[in-house]
């Protein structure tokens, strides 16, 4: 059974979750970081929401710790790096609360142009000031979009509707969709210069931290309103009060602080600035709908090894992954295979995908091969999640090459290595599914990537095959099978015997003595 821990209350839409035979949810509302540190000992999953900081110290302390879901979108308060370095999967529910934001950021819009919040107060104080809160409209007027993901491009869906038009920068957003939706893809300056009205959408980042800032306000239109429902440290707080204080900025509305709740109030009591206390996935729908999906994301991680909404990993839909399945098995063989008969500090890896194997994300594949080969020479917990970020910390140069065609074969991964003590290839491809390595180091072969193998490198000559027989029958072990690969007779070999069991070292230090034989490998697949 595996035990799951929430650290906040609300278990409205976790039914699947909660009635699950293989699952047991425990609750323990907004610990304290020390409680925390003790809690999270003992448990093989994590659900949170904003309550919480899973920071370095905790996820150090986690013991069985295999998967971290926040239940909402942003994973700020997840030490990501430290949950990667550690196999621990970071997974979030991006699209549950999509509509709640966009709405609320529309709400927001319509109170600045209108001088809704300014005119209830002044109601609730018995004053009818109907001259004072004159408003505009925003037909007609430009929504400049900083960030065009779901959130982005459901604003830009309603406002349109409006009468605006949208103007949009997201460097990852595909220039011909945001066409055909009616909306303008351009420069980060260009929405600045256009923007009637500037609303924020995008994830907090190095490039975005304080991005609107003295010096990118400058670049806006004289009476902009800005609209902050995604991350407050986005915005330079002390720089947005003076462009208000000054006019520069006409209005803002914001929903996010760099402090929740806030410390230094000077922000929510600027005059022209409204605020709400994070709000904008604040809805009855919305908490269901992620809590719906957060059910299901950890439910298929835990009984069918299946990843979704990873942030520290790239994942694949169900169907995807089901017809990627043998591929990424296949992928992890070789590696597993290479690792344990290659020599040296590995420099470089290309992987090549050929055929039908590269219509796929290779994301997948090259994680599995990593994984497949760093498990075999590190003495450390190699998983999908820390593969790639263990590579690169170890200076592991990774290319993928993708190929279209290929010769002899419907399908074809072939890695090739670099290390201080020369160069290492292996190919496999499926026939009918049947998973197959058929070229080692150049050589054709014909290999089932699984059981006990025993590697060789020798020379072709008359002898060898007979001596190598000997010693592995003196040993009681039999032979079930033998591939030989070489390209002329009395030059260089590989030949790889299936057995039926492990070799000793013994017998592995007795091959090795065999004159002709220059490398033998014991091979567990």
């Amino acid at each position: 059974m595996y035990k799951i821990l929430m650290t906040y209350d609300s278990q409205e839409g976790l039914d699947q979750l909660l009635n699950h035979p293989d699952f047991k949810v425990e609750v323990h509302a907004k610990p304290s970081p020390e409680e925390f540190k003790e809690l999270i000992k003992d448990y093989d999953g994590l659900i949170i929401r904003s309550e919480v900081k899973v920071t370095e110290e905790i996820i150090g302390a986690a013991q069985k710790l295999k998967f971290i879901g926040r239940a909402g979108t942003g994973v700020d308060n997840v030490d990501k790096k430290a949950a990667t370095q550690k196999g621990i999967v970071v997974s979030n529910v991006p699209g549950g609360n999509t509509i709640s934001v966009a709405e609320h950021t529309i709400g927001l819009i319509l109170s600045m142009a209108r001088n809704i919040p300014a005119a209830v107060t002044s109601m609730q104080s018995q004053k009818w000031e109907k001259k004072k809160f004159m408003g505009n409209e925003i037909f007609g007027k430009t929504l400049g979009l900083i960030g065009l993901g779901r959130i982005g491009n459901e604003v830009a869906k309603r406002l349109l509707s409006f009468g605006m038009k949208v103007v949009a920068y997201d460097p990852f957003a595909n220039a011909e969709v945001a066409k055909n939706n009616g909306i303008e893809l351009t420069t980060l300056d260009e929405v600045f210069k256009q923007a009637d009205y500037l609303s924020i959408h995008s994830p907090l980042t190095d490039d975005t931290r304080g991005m609107i800032n003295k010096a990118n306000i400058a670049k806006m239109k004289d009476g902009v309103r800005i609209i902050n429902c995604a991350r407050g440290a986005i915005i330079n707080d002390a720089d947005l009060i003076e462009a208000v204080k000054s006019g520069k900025v006409a209005n803002a509305a914001l929903d996010v602080f760099v402090k929740e709740p806030p410390v230094d109030w000077s922000i929510q009591t600027t005059p022209n600035i409204i605020t709400t206390p994070h709000l904008a996935a604040s809805t009855e729908e919305a908490q269901v709908k992620i809590a719906i999906e957060m059910a299901s994301v950890v439910i298929d991680f835990f009984t069918k090894g299946l990843i979704r909404n990873a942030v520290n990993v790239a994942t694949v839909d169900w169907d995807t992954q089901k017809q990627m399945m043998p591929y990424i098995e296949l992928a992890d063989k070789i590696g597993s295979f290479q690792g344990q008969i290659i020599e040296g500090g590995i420099s470089e890896i290309e992987l090549s995908y050929c055929g039908a194997v590269s219509e796929f994300k290779t994301n997948p594949l090259t994680v599995a091969y990593l994984k497949g080969i760093l498990g075999q020479i590190l003495d450390l917990k190699i998983n999908s999640v820390n593969a790639v970020s263990v590579a690169k910390e170890r200076g592991i140069n990774i290319k993928e090459v993708i190929v279209k065609d290929v010769k002899d074969y419907t399908n074809l991964i072939c890695a090739k290595i670099k290390t201080d003590k020369g160069e290492f290839s292996i190919a496999g491809t499926l026939f009918d599914k049947q998973q197959r390595i058929v070229s080692i180091d150049g050589l054709t072969v014909d290999v089932k990537p699984e059981g006990h193998k025993i590697f060789i490198n020798n020379t072709d000559k008359p002898g060898v095959i007979g001596t190598l027989g000997t010693i592995i029958g003196s040993a009681s072990i039999n032979i079930a099978g033998m591939t030989v690969g070489r390209k002329e007779s009395g030059k260089q070999a590989v030949t790889v015997l299936e057995i039926d069991g492990e070799v000793s070292n013994d017998v592995i230090s007795k091959i090795a003595k065999v004159e002709g034989v220059t490398k033998v490998k014991n091979v567990i697949l």
